[in-house]
């Protein structure tokens, strides 16, 4: 797991810890069908995640993700000019992803991380859905203010590039913000409600590596149509 911190030096990064949807009518329906089909049946790779997303996202009219834990729930906001992210952390809430992952990584007045766990069924989630990275995108006016959502890094060798791990997400608890991140990582939404969760959740006890030592689930993330 790499480090991180309150301090300007340290940033998030993915954790090491192991990985654990009369006849015209009906046409349309079994086109729909056939479509979702084929999505379920898709492995996602470093070759063919960008394209997906970018058509996933032409038709995406959702921007909001509620997620709920024991200390309560939240709802994030994705910002529309960051396409490719936002239609990731959508796909990956309609798959189901997120539940019973964890917030595996807690930074007091700085950061919490989620998205992971050490359990084997996060692993064959992931295996699944497809191994992937996504480009950065962190010059479209966003910033790391407080109650940001950003995607980390990958820690994966030879990441020049700093692409995101698709799979993690951080937001932001530094009280204005954490204005060191910007430039390297990819700021796609904001909490809009609960924020009064999120500081609970970076207010817990904490053991080796940031992690809670009482685990904090994400018991459920869903998409708000």
């Amino acid at each position: 797991m790499a480090s991180c911190g309150d301090h300007p030096k340290e940033k998030p990064g993915t954790t090491a810890k192991k990985e654990t949807e009369k006849d015209s009518i009906q046409i349309d329906s079994t086109k729909q069908q056939k479509g979702q089909e084929k999505e379920e049946k898709l492995v996602l790779t470093e070759d063919n995640a960008v394209d997906f997303f970018f058509n996933y996202q032409k038709d995406l009219k959702v921007n909001k993700v509620k997620i709920t834990t024991r200390l309560g729930s939240f709802t994030v906001e994705l910002f529309d000019n960051v396409p490719y992210h936002k239609a990731n952390f959508i796909y990956l809430t309609r798959k189901g992803y997120f539940d019973e992952t964890q917030f595996h990584r807690v930074v007091k007045d700085f950061i919490i991380q989620g998205g992971n766990s050490d359990d084997r069924k996060t692993g064959r989630k992931r295996s699944e859905i497809g191994r992937y990275l996504l480009p950065p995108d962190p010059k479209k006016g966003h910033r790391h203010d407080r109650g940001t959502l950003s995607m980390p890094s990958s820690e994966k060798e030879n990441n020049p590039h700093m692409l995101a791990s698709p799979y993690e997400f951080f937001i932001v608890v530094t009280n204005p913000g954490s204005y060191h991140l910007d430039g390297d990582f990819t700021p796609f939404g904001k909490v809009i409600e609960g924020m009064n969760v999120v500081d609970k959740i970076n207010s817990v006890t904490v053991g080796e590596g940031d992690w809670p030592q009482q685990n904090i689930y994400i018991q459920k993330a869903e998409v708000l149509e």
